[in-house]
């Protein structure tokens, strides 16, 4: 069965494809498809929200099944004011590359000691046709984890926070974890298998072709 995950960041499109593997899903990107979406604009104020506004636009583009996601950040102790929310890269009006991420957010570790709890709240919306769709932001898939000041020397490309985000359990470095393949100690993959699982059944019976579109 394949589905194009809606997006145009190429880390997490490889990030989803290992998170989903095995399922009977061919998870497949735009370049897949020799397709192009104009960038979205997201202005939902939830990680929901903004799933859907970008799904909906990948399939009114492309009218092909396709699922996007989106994620929110909550940094315990931060005022309302400076929580990121759905704008984990957008500070001040600016939006932020991997190095400036990395910079903004241990600056803000510092502020608590050098360690802070935080929160990622994720969503999937899914859409197959123009009647059947499917809203996910469960808790989980959320995760709570660290964010130290202290930096890791690797970076994962698309990922930036994963050099400064530890595991709550282990105390590991996202990085180390994705660097050693240990993808199953991520409950968020956990979450996003499941959701799959749960409706697979029903997704495949509504399920149709992309008519060999980019094939």
């Amino acid at each position: 069965m394949k589905l194009l995950y809606g997006t145009g960041n190429d880390a997490k499109l490889k990030s989803m494809r290992a998170m989903l593997k095995g399922l009977n899903l061919d998870i497949v990107g735009l370049k897949d498809i020799n397709a192009y979406v104009e960038s979205v604009d997201e202005k939902g104020s939830s990680p929901l929200e903004n799933a859907k506004i970008k799904a909906t636009a990948y399939y009114k583009a492309l009218r092909v099944p396709v699922f996007s996601c989106d994620s929110g950040l909550y940094i315990e102790g931060l005022p309302d004011n400076r929580q990121p929310a759905t704008y984990v890269r957008r500070v001040n009006g600016k939006t932020l590359n991997d190095e400036e991420m990395i910079e903004y957010y241990t600056k803000i570790a510092s502020e608590f000691g050098g360690e802070v709890k935080a929160q990622y709240k994720n969503a999937i919306y899914l859409i197959l046709n123009d009647k059947d769709a499917y809203a996910y932001d469960d808790n989980s898939i959320c995760e709570s984890f660290i964010i130290t000041s202290k930096v890791h020397p690797n970076r994962r490309k698309g990922f930036p926070l994963d050099s400064i985000s530890l595991d709550i359990k282990t105390g590991k470095y996202y990085m180390d974890i994705q660097l050693n393949n240990n993808i199953d100690e991520n409950k968020i993959s956990d979450g996003f298998r499941s959701f799959f699982i749960k409706n697979i059944s029903e997704i495949s019976n509504k399920y149709y072709k992309f008519n060999n579109k980019g094939e």
